[in-house]
């Protein structure tokens, strides 16, 4: 499978997860029955766990990070103490993790908050704070994003966008936090609990961050729906916005002969044509639509031929990649390319749109290709060609220091025009190193640059050397 890493400025959870959760086969039940067998119990942590609730942290995340603290508490006889790690803690780069009923989860269908009680020991955000994760479908995850902490207690509350569908939430809280400015401190939370509160109104809600946004798209491509947010009113006339998982929605499609959308905002590409994605939240319309406009049945890259073992991958289904930092470093502030990645069929492609350059790296190793004899792409342009149309191929090595920069650094840039570039039809492209001069031993193969983009869209596939 590719392995498709971005950056962020921000931590990004849930990577991966501490434990594999295994579920069991279940009964079916009525309605009724779910509603009956599932705890009402509002109470997350005062003065200790509430019944079921059990602590697990995220991989990667410092284990040790979560205690029960007697000293300092707002209530009580005690309260949770988290110790976020300095940067570079070698237990642990941030504190997270998930608190979750393992009695199989609770009725909170009573309630419209979560609300908790927290301080810190300096000004401080945290990064990602809610509910609605369980290590499973996290289907109604919730979360508020840079959560302001001050040294005083305060209480805080976290909306729950539609109470009437927790019937059996396991996710009782979550959280992921890390260094404020590569320091660390310690924060406390204190009587934690789900509360009816006659204080808060909802006034909208959000799909693609508002945006109507119109997209290309093929049989059998899905896209999911992100941008969720809502934002709810507080009778001292302060506004909160959240972010909320699809599930809370009510998705419709204009026109389901060309494009179907689930429950979870997960939406496929069925045959050629125009269909528009909108939602609602709790009856009302949501700002932001999704359009769809099908080209029918996609063509696929050549299927690589090369045998696997003399071949170094960066981006293929046909091998096993190498380690990539990213496909589009969005180098600014000259690039306008930004990456709307798809999966067709079970074959994964690069959408590269407003294409003007885009940066891939492989630096963390990088890759040793001094026994490839050459490096190929396959690049598809769905748009015109237009006159004078250009498609250059960057391939650059970081010298014998490894490291971009250090005056040792090599490169290569290959040009192609028309006939070579097309539209509508796969090109295959295939360098030769012994035609690349200038770019030196190859030992520390780390970027591919690709540049010649006039705004319009481009897919890539099967990035690799080969020998």
């Amino acid at each position: 499978m590719k392995t498709k890493k971005q950056i962020y400025s921000k931590i990004t959870l849930l990577l991966s997860l501490l434990l594999v959760v295994t579920t069991g086969c279940e009964r079916a039940l009525s309605e009724d029955v779910v509603l009956a067998t599932y705890s009402p119990s509002p109470d997350v942590y005062i003065d200790g766990f509430s019944s079921g609730l059990e602590y697990y942290p995220y991989l990667n995340s410092k284990y040790e990070a979560f205690s029960v603290d007697i000293e300092e508490k707002y209530k009580g006889s005690s309260s949770m103490r988290f110790d976020v790690p300095v940067e570079g803690d070698p237990a642990g780069g941030y504190a997270g993790a998930i608190f979750r009923d393992d009695n199989g989860g609770r009725n909170l269908t009573e309630y419209n908050a979560l609300t908790f009680w927290a301080k810190a020991t300096q000004s401080a955000k945290i990064n990602d704070i809610g509910f609605g994760q369980d290590f499973g479908e996290n289907k109604f995850e919730v979360s508020k994003r840079g959560l302001q902490l001050t040294t005083n207690w305060v209480k805080y509350v976290i909306p729950i966008p539609d109470a009437s569908r927790l019937v059996q939430e396991k996710g009782m809280l979550w959280y992921a936090e890390g260094p404020e400015n590569g320091e660390g401190y310690s924060f406390w939370i204190d009587e934690v609990k789900f509360e009816k509160l006659g204080t808060i109104s909802d006034i909208e809600a959000l799909i693609l961050e508002g945006d109507d946004k119109v997209i290309t798209s093929f049989n059998g491509v899905q896209t999911t729906i992100d941008g969720v947010s809502a934002t709810f009113n507080f009778t001292d006339q302060i506004s909160q916005t959240i972010s909320i998982s699809p599930a809370y929605l009510n998705f419709s499609s204009s026109n389901t002969s060309v494009a179907t959308v689930d429950e979870f905002g997960v939406v496929t590409t069925l045959n050629a044509g125009t269909a528009v994605i909108t939602a609602t939240f709790n009856g009302q319309q949501v700002a932001g639509s999704l359009t769809i406009n099908s080209l029918g049945a996609f063509s696929h890259a050549p299927i690589p031929t090369q045998d696997p073992a003399n071949v170094i991958s960066l981006f293929s289904d046909a091998y096993t990649n190498v380690p990539v930092n990213y496909y589009n470093g969005y180098w600014a502030p000259w690039q306008t390319t930004l990456s709307d990645d798809f999966t067709v069929d079970g074959d994964n492609i690069l959408q590269y749109t407003i294409f003007n350059f885009v940066g891939v790296e492989f630096s963390s190793p990088t890759v040793d290709a001094t026994s490839m004899s050459h490096f190929h792409l396959d690049a598809y342009i769905p748009g015109p060609i237009a006159p004078g149309r250009q498609l250059r191929v960057l391939l650059v090595d970081f010298g014998a220091d490894g490291a971009y920069g250090g005056g040792d650094d090599t490169r290569h840039s290959t040009t192609f025009t028309a006939p070579t570039l097309v539209s509508q039809n796969w090109i295959s492209i295939d360098l030769p190193f012994s035609s690349l001069t200038g770019l030196g031993s190859r030992s520390n193969m780390a970027q591919l640059i690709l540049e010649g983009g006039d705004g319009s869209k481009i897919f890539i596939d099967n990035l690799y050397f080969y020998n």
